[in-house]
């Protein structure tokens, strides 16, 4: 990167001042802004090159220094877009392109507020210099903080922290969750770019040791990346142990219309327990003391169709375990439906007591905010016939010996909604989903959510699908049995269950809370010497 320190001192005092910082020039920070977002992307799966995450934060950070705020926010835009359109491809495989592009550009104008946001506190940092790597830590929390909140709830894809699945800073969650862990990327970015932003001059190579600086920022960043693994995770437990079976099902076809033939998603899930079963009656699988279903396995409401909860209680009785079915339940009102996880027990069928309805329903998926005026940018809303009434409590269940924390499918990436099962004494964590309307893609970036919700709060957890990815994740975050996509699979698992809690789900959202507060701070303290710059000195 080409630009001028305005820290190096003079080494002569007659010397005129340097002359003012300078951008980067526009026909340099414009492809740096593109390759920003594509670092970033290539960071998620399924490439899973985590070490591109910082380097697509500095990429990012310099390319909006020292602009002003409208072409920091269009940089930030252009990142947002070479990010956020291919990480979300997988929203147009059957709904189109309109609703893959709007979610796209509304995400992308996140980062525009990122760019215009870093764009603003330039002169802090120029004044401040040992500042930016941490400056720009707290402004992604910022980012994602509000990012993850709105509209209607927000859209925590993307977020810095699940790039990080296989990274030593995941550990990094049991301290702090998400929040920390995207500072902790973010600031190593910042470290990156601090080591990057100089004046690259031959004779200056000759006569400075222009090197110390930039190796040791680089050095930093390379510490801090690897500093998640001086964090112990995966050693509490208790002893107590639980088998447990996910079945994926698999579906008749992918898409919108994955459960357009009637029951057949249903009887796919019971046959494939009923094939555990015959394979644990000789003696080729142990006993699971639960099976875990996916989100929608059950394509008709087993409590009101009397023919599908028959064909679920076969399934129970002869597996002899309860089963977490996934299914959309009709009411409590009429014209209301839910989507819900419930308890099958063998030999009593379906415990009301123990049913869990997603608290979290997908804007524009599952129901249609502002419907007449969505109806006007795009009528595929009109595909979404009924809208899914959101539940009231935490998807705490107890099946047996275990006690469940059960979340599904998008709810994952929000903070609140994971925490809340374990604050509520769960010991597994459970994410029943249905990818069938997606690909593999969007599979494994929800798999990698799971990891960090298994550091997070010390548990081990599962995701069970209906095509894939299914699987089992350890509390150090490591993957276990993943299963294919668009197969039907089953695979058994004796897991340790976990008790306590991590520093991370004590401390709840305040270290998001903090980090975000900085960032505010460092935005009114950037006001604050702008203005005083316009006014100059006495």
């Amino acid at each position: 990167m080409t630009t001028v320190d305005p820290d190096e001192k003079r080494t002569d005092a007659a010397q005129p001042r340097p002359a003012a910082p300078r951008p980067l020039p526009l026909a340099v920070a414009v492809p740096v802004a593109v390759a920003a977002g594509l670092a970033l992307l290539v960071a998620f799966p399924p490439y899973g090159v985590w070490p591109l995450a910082p380097v697509g934060v500095a990429l990012l950070a310099a390319a909006t220094h020292r602009r002003r705020l409208r072409a920091g926010a269009g940089l930030g835009f252009l990142t947002g877009v070479a990010f956020f359109a291919p990480l979300l491809a997988w929203t147009n495989l059957h709904t189109g392109l309109l609703p893959w592009v709007l979610l796209s550009l509304l995400q992308a104008g996140y980062l525009a507020l990122l760019g215009a946001a870093t764009a603003w506190v330039s002169p802090l940092v120029d004044r401040v210099r040992w500042c930016w790597a941490p400056l720009t830590g707290v402004l992604w929390v910022g980012q994602e903080a509000l990012r993850d909140r709105t509209p209607f709830g927000g859209f925590p894809w993307g977020r810095l922290a699940f790039s990080q699945g296989d990274s030593p800073l995941l550990r990094l969650a049991a301290l702090g969750g998400a929040p920390l862990v995207t500072f902790a990327v973010a600031t190593a970015g910042g470290l990156l770019l601090a080591a990057g932003w100089r004046r690259w001059d031959v004779g200056r190579w000759r006569q400075t040791r222009w090197w110390l600086p930039v190796a040791g920022l680089t050095a930093g960043a390379v510490l801090l990346c690897t500093a998640g693994l001086l964090v112990p995770v995966g050693r509490g437990g208790g002893g107590a142990t639980v088998t447990v079976a996910i079945v994926q099902g698999n579906v008749p076809r992918l898409g919108l219309d994955f459960n357009a033939q009637r029951q057949a998603v249903l009887n796919n899930h019971v046959d494939a327990t009923l094939e555990l079963a015959g394979q644990v009656a000789a003696g080729a699988r142990p006993h699971p003391d639960l099976v875990v279903w996916p989100e929608n396995a059950s394509d008709i409401d087993p409590l009101r169709n009397p023919t599908a909860g028959a064909r679920i209680s076969q399934a129970a009785d002869t597996i002899g375990a309860p089963i977490l079915v996934g299914a959309v339940l009709l009411g409590p009102d009429a014209g209301q439906v839910r989507n819900a996880g419930i308890l099958w027990r063998p030999g009593s069928g379906p415990d009301l007591d123990q049913l869990y309805v997603k608290r979290h329903p997908v804007p524009f998926a599952e129901y249609v905010p502002l419907r007449n005026i969505a109806r006007m940018v795009s009528k595929q809303v009109d595909r979404v016939r009924t809208d899914f009434v959101a539940g009231s409590t935490p998807g705490v269940v107890r099946a047996g010996k275990v006690l469940l924390g059960d979340v599904i499918c998008f709810e994952v990436a929000y903070d609140e909604v994971v925490r809340d099962t374990v604050t509520g004494g769960a010991q597994l964590l459970v994410v029943q989903t249905n990818n069938a309307t997606f690909d593999a893609d969007e599979a494994r970036q929800q798999l990698a959510m799971v990891q960090l919700r298994a550091v997070e709060h010390g548990r081990p957890a599962l995701m069970a699908s209906t095509v894939g990815v299914s699987g089992f994740v350890a509390p150090d975050g490591r993957v276990s049995d993943a299963t294919g996509f668009n197969t039907r699979e089953v695979v058994v698992r004796q897991l340790a269950l976990t008790g306590g809690r991590t520093l991370a789900t004590r401390v709840g959202l305040w270290p998001e809370v903090v980090l975000a507060g900085l960032a505010v701070a460092a935005l009114a303290a950037a006001a604050v010497l702008r203005r005083r710059q316009r006014v100059g000195p006495g």
